[in-house]
């Protein structure tokens, strides 16, 4: 009988049975990498391995020590906007190498509530046991508690350990795409207020956190926000910093973050990378969430990221 037929007269009669609303379910996705009018010319400068159906590739036969041509410029570009985080293997750049690269993509954002590498807008993350705690094992997107949220991100592995410390990243498209329809009408033209504050206050006291109240006050931003390159609509809420949805009260508003954290969390939306010494990735900050696993024990990690400036979501 096909899903849907009327049942004949003498079917058997079920219990009742259904499963809790607002919650994450079996059945098909809807796996979209890029938008309809895709220009989906092969690339001529580089290999790209892809390492999941919507998100993340690896990007072979460059050195990005090396200096960056506008036309290789252009086709990173077009590589990141399809694949949303890119992998670069065994580079072991220098900061300031490091910096370079992600220069061609824009001002250099600086953090003052994160450590800081060789320079103010490199942060190092230092993780050891006994190490302060960071934004690990929670679902984010990178400082959306700004008016203008990151554009993207460039991070190096200095020091892997011998087993675990993978990053994941989801894909913010897909995960529009595949909300249930009253879901989608209920979000499009919605706006939520983002807050340093949560995140930060899972590892900093408030004495430490209460002197950036005025640099970062709460501010809005849409739940759903275009693409300012591929149009593509993209979920823009994330657990770290998103703390209410605008003109809710706090019961339905908590309701509707917590089924829209979840859409992070489908494995079918996702990449894992298993880090060596020197790798880097090159993310999207506007399209994708990313997770740090802290499964490595007392061994120690150690990245550094730059972060480049981006544009008010819209």
């Amino acid at each position: 009988m096909a899903p849907g037929s009327p049942a004949p007269a003498d079917a058997p009669v079920l219990r009742p049975h259904r499963i809790p609303a607002d919650g994450l379910y079996e059945g098909h996705r809807i796996l979209r990498r890029t938008p309809d009018d895709w220009d989906g010319r092969p690339y001529e400068l580089f290999e790209v391995v892809p390492q999941a159906a919507t998100i993340g590739a690896e990007i072979r036969g460059l050195d990005l020590s090396r200096p960056l041509s506008a036309a290789l410029r252009a086709e990173l570009n077009r590589a990141l906007l399809e694949w949303k985080v890119l992998f670069f293997r065994a580079q072991h750049l220098t900061s300031t190498a490091q910096r370079e690269f992600a220069s061609h993509w824009g001002e250099l954002e600086t953090n003052p509530l994160l450590a800081r590498g060789d320079s103010k807008d490199v942060v190092r993350f230092d993780k050891a046991v006994g190490g302060v705690p960071t934004f690990e094992n929670v679902w984010h997107t990178d400082v959306t508690f700004r008016e203008r949220p990151a554009l993207g991100a460039v991070l190096q592995l200095r020091e892997v350990p011998p087993s675990g410390g993978d990053t994941m990243w989801a894909d913010m498209a897909a995960a529009y795409d595949n909300l249930p329809l009253e879901i989608r009408e209920r979000i499009d033209g919605a706006r939520a207020v983002h807050d340093y504050l949560p995140g930060f206050a899972r590892f900093y006291s408030a004495a430490q956190l209460a002197p950036f109240q005025g640099e970062f006050p709460a501010i809005e931003h849409p739940v759903v926000r275009r693409h300012p390159e591929t149009g593509r609509r993209m979920l823009f809420v994330n657990a770290s910093f998103t703390t209410r949805i605008v003109g809710l009260d706090e019961a339905a508003s908590d309701r509707l973050l917590r089924l829209l954290f979840q859409q992070a969390q489908v494995p079918e939306f996702q990449v894992r990378w298993r880090w060596q010494a020197g790798d880097v990735a090159f993310w999207d900050n506007r399209a994708t969430q990313h997770y740090a696993v802290n499964d490595y024990g007392s061994h120690r990690r150690v990245a550094e990221r730059v972060a480049i400036a981006g544009d008010r979501p819209y």
